[in-house]
């Protein structure tokens, strides 16, 4: 079994320690590297090239940078950010950096290791009331511009993206869908291709803004 490799950067030696500990004790999941900075933790990617990167936001050099900077040089490795700020400003700009997945660290012990594991299939990972707030701030953007004169997305690939925005991996998808695993890969090019969109972020800010998972959420509970 090949098991995920996790780097952690985070400049609170406690908080680095309780990560360990969690990752130490999942079969699955292997830590190869830990950081106290962003430099550090840029460094370390471009080096072992992880398949998630554990940032902290307010680490020394600050932890968005560490994310821009990693996407970009290394883009096989996603981004999960783990923080103790719940503010929206911090979601967005995660996301806006390229992060793939945001967790209060008052939730680690609860939401770390299942977001490990979504962001590392590709998925994205949001709590429901991260989701909510994305929502609320995308109507707020959209909902006075003028109605797109026609929609690029067949009915079928709306559903692919819904799915993918939900952070279903490409073989839950499938099974949802009664599809191959491949068909959902192509449908998913084809989507990417067609919106002019390169990355998972970009596909659920798309959906968020055309209303694709407003119904979802909104059956989701307070968190």
């Amino acid at each position: 079994m090949n098991k995920i490799r996790v780097l952690l950067a985070d400049d609170h030696p406690v908080v680095r320690a309780g990560v360990r500990a969690f990752i130490e004790d999942e079969p699955d999941m292997r830590l190869v590297g830990e950081a106290s900075n962003a430099c550090q933790a840029v460094a370390l990617a471009e080096q072992l090239h992880p398949d998630v990167a554990i940032l902290d936001i307010s680490m020394p050099g600050h932890g968005l940078d560490a994310t821009r900077q990693i996407r970009t040089t290394c883009p096989d490795t996603q981004v999960l950010i783990l923080t103790f700020h719940d503010q929206e400003y911090f979601l967005f700009r995660a996301l806006q950096a390229g992060a793939a997945g945001y967790v209060l660290k008052s939730a680690m012990d609860t939401e770390l290791l299942s977001a490990i594991r979504i962001v590392a299939e590709g998925g994205v990972f949001l709590r429901p009331s991260g989701a909510k707030m994305l929502v609320e701030d995308y109507q707020a953007r959209f909902e006075t511009a003028p109605a797109e004169a026609e929609n690029p997305l067949s009915e079928r690939e709306r559903e692919i993206l819904k799915l993918i925005a939900l952070g279903y991996t490409t073989g839950e998808a499938a099974e949802v869908l009664i599809l191959s695993p491949k068909s959902v890969e192509t449908y998913r090019t084809r989507i990417m291709q067609k919106l002019g969109i390169h990355n998972r972020i970009g596909l659920v800010q798309y959906a968020l803004s055309h209303d694709l998972l407003k119904e979802d959420l909104e059956e989701v509970p307070p968190a």
